[in-house]
């Protein structure tokens, strides 16, 4: 039976990460980095592709879980007809190889206990070799080795490793799976005990920075602590996901690989930072960000592995059923070779963002914001593809238009950018600003229909128009703008919530997409409509599953949550918009 994605919970150490099911089975796991090959792959196939699973032996009449306070540490409880267990999962926060901590500790009564380790490297498709030593056991192949570390026999079968044992209330037991690679010494038996309490510290200390507003102040500290996973502490990139191959549509083809950084991501990821008080991982973000994009801004991609490399051929993984049936499984990402004129602007939007928050402009910055400027100024009105990343149907979109005004406005209108740039560029691009917002409001708006279309011409609406107003293209109470907002309210909602195009009723319509519905949100704050858009968030927090992780979207029909998990995109919507609902914040676009 395939497991819902919402029972899927998050343990991370800021290299990677692993996704746990409410049955006690980890079933998803990359190492050593969020975009390695997965040696658990579960939750794309069966357990035949890799999973561990620690739980009871007997019938099971109950399990609650919950993050300890506010940290990265599961904790799930058991109940057994024979007493209660709990099971608590981590990731040490500490600079030694990536290790997964699995303690299980008696509540009450005794239960017998099985732990199952089966890994298959290369997604779910290669098995091991395994030797045992003394206090565990080694599973090589190729360049990865895994190294368990057990309280208790384990027996090597079917290249499997098995132990079965019990635990009585007041015990406690540790499993540590440590990753090297294969040619590497077997590492050192973790001091479980020891890095539980400096990974509780590492979480603590961190969010504890976070001054919380009255409303909203739980899922907020639950979405950052999210983002901060989803962070590579060696490179400061943010993954899109932590997760890949799990279907925007139940059992369909929309199956697309997340584990990379999207440039598309810079001003949602700066502005959540920095208005939540997180200015050195803004920084980083910024950073890691000039250093991925380096060279020809015609040749930049849309989004880069999490050390900044271009190259995600794509390709399908045969052997995986996916989950719930939903084919093909894609590794890697081919939309990575697309044109999408808005991540220009969106990475100029967020230099600027970042000066006004207080990061200091360098001249690095300074110098590709010039180098994108004059690329735009020949490529703004080029086809290319939209933010959604659909293959194969370039065009001119009106968001990625509007994105190359916001990017060009931003360099006029700045005092640091028209000294290091000189007259003439700057008066050029005076011209432009004035040509491109008005090619915009021309063919990228319907007075037949009253508002704003997907593309130049054309008649569609996109819920990502709802980021005109955002960005500072228009204000909300343009006549434009509003009949723009009216008509997503009107037709695009589902559920109460934003689809991100109009459903085509043919049953294999996505769900409603949660960011989007966090932008129509935000929207409504700037129309005055704090109330409706205050409902609206709380709408989009509850459908967070029991331990507050958002997906990419949720399916209304079905009442589930569906595309990749935690969406770093939902959870930035989440906290962008409370704060924006809560307190004076910096926002995109202003000048």
């Amino acid at each position: 039976m395939t497991t819902p994605i919402a029972d899927y919970a998050l343990i991370g150490d800021g290299r990677t990460a692993a996704l746990v099911a409410r049955n006690g089975s980890i079933d998803f796991l990359c190492l050593p980095h969020f975009d390695s090959d997965a040696c658990f792959a579960a939750m794309l196939g069966d357990q035949a592709n890799g999973c561990w699973q620690i739980a009871p032996t007997g019938f099971v009449t109950g399990v609650e879980r919950r993050y300890r306070g506010d940290t990265l540490i599961l904790e799930t409880d058991h109940t057994t007809e024979s007493g209660t267990v709990r099971v608590i999962d981590f990731m040490p926060w500490h600079d030694g190889p990536p290790i997964v901590i699995r303690m299980v500790e008696g509540l009450s009564g005794e239960v017998e206990m099985a732990s199952l380790m089966r890994p298959r490297f290369d997604y779910g498709r290669v098995p091991p070799w395994m030797r045992s030593f003394d206090g565990g056991l080694c599973a090589d192949a190729g360049p990865h080795q895994l190294v368990l570390h057990a309280p208790c026999p384990l027996e090597a079968v079917d290249n499997d490793a098995r132990a079965t044992f019990r635990v009585k209330k007041g015990e406690t037991l540790a499993f540590a799976l440590s990753y090297a690679p294969s040619y590497a010494a077997l590492p050192d038996k973790p001091a479980a005990a020891r890095l539980l309490k400096q990974t509780d510290k590492a979480w603590r200390d961190w969010i504890d920075r976070f001054d919380a507003p009255e409303r909203w102040g739980n899922a907020l500290k639950r979405s950052l602590l999210t983002l901060k996973a989803l962070i590579d502490r060696r490179t400061g990139g943010l993954v899109a996901a932590a997760s890949m191959g799990l279907p925007e549509v139940p059992g369909g083809s929309m199956n697309w690989d997340y584990r990379y950084c999207w440039l598309r991501d810079a001003t949602f990821t700066l502005t959540a930072l920095l208005n939540a008080g997180f200015g050195e991982e803004a920084v980083r973000w910024r950073d890691w960000i000039l250093r991925a994009i380096a060279g020809d801004p015609a040749d930049m991609r849309i989004m880069y592995r999490i050390d900044g490399g271009r190259r995600l051929q794509e390709y399908e993984a045969t052997w995986l059923s996916g989950h719930g049936g939903a084919r093909p499984v894609l590794v890697g990402n081919a939309a990575s070779e697309q044109t999408q004129l808005d991540v220009y602007g969106e990475l100029i939007d967020s230099f600027h963002v970042g000066a006004r928050a207080g990061v200091e402009r360098t001249p690095r910055d300074i110098a590709v914001e010039i180098a994108l400027i004059e690329y735009l100024e020949g490529a703004w009105d080029k086809p290319g593809a939209d933010i959604w990343e659909s293959r194969g149907d370039p065009g001119c979109y009106t968001y990625s238009q509007a994105m190359a005004w916001v990017g060009i406005n931003h360099f006029v209108e700045s005092e640091t950018m028209r000294a290091a740039a000189g007259d003439e560029l700057v008066g050029r691009m005076r011209g432009l600003r004035k040509q491109i917002h008005q090619t915009v409001c021309d063919r990228g708006y319907s007075a037949e229909r009253g508002h704003f279309v997907q593309r130049y011409d054309g008649t569609a609406l996109d819920a990502s128009l709802l980021l005109l107003p955002l960005v500072g293209f228009l204000p909300a109470d343009d006549p434009r703008i509003a009949g723009t907002i009216a008509a997503v309210e009107r037709e695009l909602m589902e559920g109460g919530l934003v689809r991100r195009k109009a459903a085509t009723g043919d049953g294999h319509d996505e769900g409603v997409f949660l960011a989007c519905s966090c932008w129509l949100a935000d929207c409504m704050v700037m129309q005055g409509r704090r109330d409706e858009a205050a409902s609206m968030l709380d709408r989009v927090i509850g459908l967070g599953n029991d331990v507050g992780l958002l997906s990419e979207e949720f399916h209304v029909p079905t009442r589930q949550l569906i595309g990749n998990v935690p969406q770093a995109l939902s959870h930035l919507g989440v906290v962008n918009t409370a704060l924006f609902l809560s307190r004076e914040v910096v926002q995109r676009g202003a000048v």
